[in-house]
């Protein structure tokens, strides 16, 4: 099997960590990536601090084959992003003349472009931007580390601009199932599930619906027969235990 690759989310905003603001995109990110095969990993949610963003960056960058950003390149004064990436790969920021052009475009031509604005326009040196078909400010590349708007439409737009930039591994499937029962009654045949494929990863979801207690039962597979086989494997034993269950997500009919 081909190299899995991984990446890695840095949510930036003090605006999340105080809770005033709902992040939109991690499941967005993770939806989006799991359909082109990569695997998102991890998840930090930083404050709007230079000497925090600068470290988390340069920590994940060896570590993962992506590191997305989002959050802090806007035009007002804690929108610090786009400096702190310079920071941490070692090179200046420059006000990029086809960042410009965009904005320029964008708005109705260079008059409208003010000082505050053309702030959207800087990128650390030697970055590749990442069109932004909203509102227009770009986000940028550096090496393996995309920056991205933390506006949820916004970044959306820019993830859609980056689809033949970033590369594709195997996609995960999933099979799942779910019952009215307490999920610790299976936790031995879902750990023998998980120990007898190798490519397989068994989840199990506690929920309740309409005061039921009941559990969601999620196999994950990149190996197509692994995954049939080991849900055949556990519908028949859940049907040889006379258990009651319905195929699919929590919930479906």
């Amino acid at each position: 099997m081909s190299k899995i690759l991984k990446a890695c989310l840095i949510v930036i905003g003090d605006e999340i960590l105080s809770g005033r603001t709902k992040d939109a995109n991690i499941n967005y990110l993770a939806l989006w990536l799991g359909d082109k095969g990569i695997d998102l990993k991890e998840v930090r949610i930083i404050p709007d601090d230079e000497d925090v963003i600068v470290e988390t960056i340069n920590q994940c960058r060896p570590k993962w084959d992506y590191i997305f950003t989002t959050g802090g390149i806007g035009p007002t004064h804690d929108d610090i992003t786009a400096a702190s990436v310079a920071r941490a790969f070692g090179v200046p920021i420059i006000q990029d003349p086809e960042a410009v052009q965009m904005l320029a475009k964008k708005i109705g031509g260079s008059p409208h472009l003010s000082e505050t604005r053309l702030k959207m326009a800087e990128v650390p040196q030697g970055s590749h931007l990442i069109i932004n078909p909203i509102s227009g400010a770009p986000g940028f590349q550096m090496g393996n580390l995309y920056t991205l708007a933390g506006i949820p439409a916004v970044m959306q737009g820019m993830l859609d601009s980056l689809q033949e930039r970033i590369g594709s591994g195997v996609p995960v499937k999933s099979k799942a199932l779910y019952l009215f029962e307490g999920e610790s009654n299976y936790a031995h045949i879902l750990e023998s599930l998980e120990n007898k494929y190798d490519s397989l990863s068994v989840g199990s979801y506690p929920a309740i619906m309409d005061g039921k207690v009941g559990a969601s039962f999620v196999i994950r597979s990149r190996n197509d027969k692994e995954l049939l086989a080991a849900y055949d494997e556990l519908k028949s034993y859940l049907q040889d235990q006379k258990t009651k269950f319905f195929e699919g997500d929590w919930g479906e009919v």
